[in-house]
């Protein structure tokens, strides 16, 4: 389990969701223990922001990373598609305050990360292995995270909303493999009912129906839903015509809860490793998936290194015989039994 890079850069263009302005952004190869950092090389002296949970500073439609002056928004769709195929050393360049939007989801990320290829490097991975239960919890809106000891890496999300269209849905990723084909795909959403504010907010200045899934729910005045619909540059349609309103089908029939495991994925990439535990969130948002990886990063630094995990039933790499001839010790004072486990940075003796 070595640490991986990009094999060659790429690059994407497309709209900033909220600026409105074409972005280029251009995802370089980086060294071991290089993590995920995002540059701004618009600005002078092309600054660089860690993309790590402490880091964030707003999470209102998007995650927003920050250092001193210099942010960066919309990070979440790529560090998904990042984190998901295993990559841990990345330099995004960028000429803008945030990642373009593209489709909405992470599709374009998956089809050049596979385009360009993977490169293996020397150092091995730096797991964060979840020992025992972890929790947060926002009680006034019913959102959880919970992640619990597992061997390998497995989300499961479940959405609800007060809605006649979308109310409850869940998802499921049990092999990051398979990001690519079962989540990469899926689009942010938003309810026609938001959009106003948003605008207001002077947010979703580039959002249109090729970027997300708009879903109209709530009845509204007719002449208040047809100048909503010029806003968003759609067809007129009658207030009492509930349902999705998008440019191409639904890419999944849960489209929406496989989004919502995309957002905690690239969310759970600030943790600034890779994960073993089982993920289940409930009602997840920008929000409380950021509070999650802040307090995994405290745990991180809490113990900066953790004990391997091991068998103790496994043949041995040297028996005593060895260790004798290693240790110019005998007994009561030879304390090492056998050696059952030896990498390039850790040793796990009996």
């Amino acid at each position: 389990m070595k640490q991986r890079t990009l094999a060659q850069a790429f690059k994407v263009e497309g709209k900033g969701l909220h600026t409105g302005l074409v972005i280029e952004a251009e995802f370089c190869p980086a060294p071991e223990n290089h993590g995920y950092r995002i540059q701004r090389v618009d600005l002078e002296g092309e600054p660089v922001v860690d993309a790590v949970a402490e880091n964030v500073t707003s999470t209102q439609r998007g995650t927003v990373v920050k250092k001193g002056e210099v942010c960066i928004s919309t990070i979440e769709h790529a560090l998904a598609a990042l984190y998901a195929f295993g990559i841990d050393n990345c330099l995004i360049k960028v000429n803008a305050p945030e990642i373009p939007i593209l489709d909405g989801s992470a599709s374009e990320y998956c089809e050049k990360i596979q385009q360009v290829g993977i490169k293996e490097q020397d150092m091995d991975k730096d797991f964060y292995v979840v020992r025992s239960k972890i929790e947060v919890r926002d009680e006034e809106t019913g959102s959880s995270i919970v992640v619990l000891p597992d061997d390998d890496f497995s989300i499961d999300t479940m959405i609800s909303f007060n809605s006649p269209v979308l109310s409850y849905q869940y998802a499921s990723l049990g092999n990051l493999g398979d990001f690519a084909s079962e989540v990469g795909a899926s689009r942010t959403f938003v309810f026609v009912r938001e959009v106003e504010p948003l605008v207001k907010a002077n947010l979703i200045k580039g959002g249109d129906l090729d970027n997300a899934i708009v879903i109209y729910d709530s009845p509204l005045e007719q002449v208040e839903l047809d100048r909503l619909a010029d806003l968003m540059g759609v067809p007129h349609k009658h207030v009492s015509d509930f349902g999705y309103i998008n440019n191409r089908p639904l890419a999944f029939e849960n489209e929406p809860a496989r989004h919502k495991l995309l957002d905690v994925l690239g969310d759970i990439a600030l943790i600034g490793r890779p994960l073993k535990g089982k993920i289940i969130a409930t009602r997840p948002g920008h929000t409380i998936n950021t509070s999650f990886a802040k307090k995994i990063r405290k745990e991180i630094k809490r113990q900066e290194i953790q004990a391997p995990v091991y068998n103790p039933s496994v043949e041995p790499l040297m028996d005593v015989n060895r260790i004798r001839e290693l240790l110019p010790h005998r007994y009561p004072f030879l304390l090492v039994d056998k050696i059952i486990e030896k990498t390039s940075n850790h040793i796990v003796g009996v």
